[in-house]
């Protein structure tokens, strides 16, 4: 049961960090937007990390999922280890990541 919630809290942190609208300001100062148009008329965005070095690093570090989730992983696993009550977090991350799964599964 532990693992299934820590999966769920990871994939609910990783979205929020990477894609959520609500923490744009994280990635704000290590990102920039290129988008372009098709011929079709359709415009795709694209993520391009600022910078060079750390900013940079970080920039990519945000932009990815995997590499995100890695880290994501590590902060609930040692707050789920060490942190008195850290356990309701991820709990809550984890009712999001499946309501959010959900979602997803039911707008197929």
């Amino acid at each position: 049961m532990h693992l299934i919630l820590l999966t769920l809290a990871c994939f609910r942190l990783t979205r929020l960090i990477v894609d959520d609208t609500i923490t744009e300001w994280l990635r704000a100062p290590f990102h920039h937007y290129l988008e372009e148009t098709d011929e079709a008329g359709n415009v795709e965005v694209f993520v391009e990390a600022k910078g060079t070095g750390l900013r940079a690093f970080i920039g990519e570090l945000l932009s990815c999922h995997w590499c995100t989730g890695v880290w994501a992983s590590g902060m609930l696993l040692i707050g789920w280890a060490f942190v008195p009550y850290f356990d309701w977090l991820v709990v809550w991350l984890a009712i999001a990541g499946a309501a959010s799964i959900l979602r997803v599964a039911l707008d197929i």
